[in-house]
């Protein structure tokens, strides 16, 4: 089980299935260290591989969901709990190349590579890594008083963790590129009208308008479910002929799957279907 508490945030499951990540180090906005990244990281490929776990909720306490990375020098000798150790590497350009590569950029794809669904419950300011995670989650459902940006050009910075990609993904090159170069962070309803976010909701009805949604997703049937979210983000980036070669694969293994057998046959009985027999045994 991935349930505890961790370098920076604790992880809690909710039925059914559904882990509940929550940063804890508001008195920074839940700011980054190395150390909290590495560990989510790590905590991201356990709950891939943890049948327990059918969809990944991430959110914050405080008024932060995550304000960047924290440059605090004291706090980045911080050391992980899951995976103890640092990089002993001078800050020189070809080390800081690999660093960004492997460690930076890396929590933001442990999220897109998921096969599991994932979620994003936005509390206060979700600014540059803090961003990047929330635009990586399939769902973004943020409270009114949310503030999102990628700013990182306030401090001369480049949105090293892949933010840019993202960002282009959702708004298109000229609208990404105004975005940043104009250091903007909008509030929740803007960032709604631009597509950055699912849904926007008050406050104090965050975590239980997300925890709805999130259990409607896992009790949908979650083989079918997984490779359809690959499906789909493969279809953004292949041709027509491949993207359907691509999910007629998919749809040779979820056809003959039991739990399309229990949703053909829960219809013509005309009830609910009882998906995720194969979990719950």
């Amino acid at each position: 089980m991935i349930e505890g508490d961790y370098r920076g945030f604790v992880v809690r499951i909710e039925d059914p299935g559904i882990a509940v990540v929550t940063l804890n180090e508001p008195e920074r906005l839940n700011a980054m260290t190395f150390a909290v990244r590495r560990d989510l990281v790590e905590l991201l490929t356990l709950a891939q591989l943890d049948d327990d776990v059918r969809v990944i909720v991430i959110t914050g306490t405080g008024r932060g969901f995550c304000a960047g990375m924290y440059l605090n020098p004291a706090a980045q000798a911080e050391e992980p709990t899951l995976v103890p150790g640092r990089p002993n590497a001078r800050r020189v350009p070809v080390n800081l190349q690999a660093q960004l590569r492997l460690f930076s950029q890396e929590l933001i794809r442990a999220v897109r590579r998921s096969d599991k669904i994932t979620m994003a419950a936005v509390n206060g300011f979700a600014v540059q890594i803090g961003l990047s995670l929330a635009l990586a989650c399939d769902y973004v459902i943020a409270g009114r008083s949310a503030r999102l940006g990628s700013a990182t050009l306030r401090m001369g910075y480049q949105p090293d963790e892949n933010g840019h990609w993202l960002l282009v993904e959702h708004l298109g090159p000229k609208r990404a590129l105004d975005f940043m170069l104009r250091r903007r962070i909008v509030d929740a309803e803007e960032a709604a009208a631009l597509g950055l976010i699912t849904e926007v909701v008050a406050d104090d009805e965050l975590m239980s308008r997300t925890l709805e949604l999130a259990r409607e997703l896992a009790e949908g049937p979650q083989v079918a479910i997984r490779l359809l979210k690959r499906a789909t983000y493969n279809a953004a980036h292949l041709p027509f002929d491949l993207a359907g070669d691509d999910i007629a694969v998919r749809t040779a293994v979820s056809d003959f799957h039991p739990d399309a057998e229990e949703g053909r046959s829960a219809w013509l009985r005309r009830e609910k279907p009882n998906f995720n027999g194969w979990l719950d045994g």
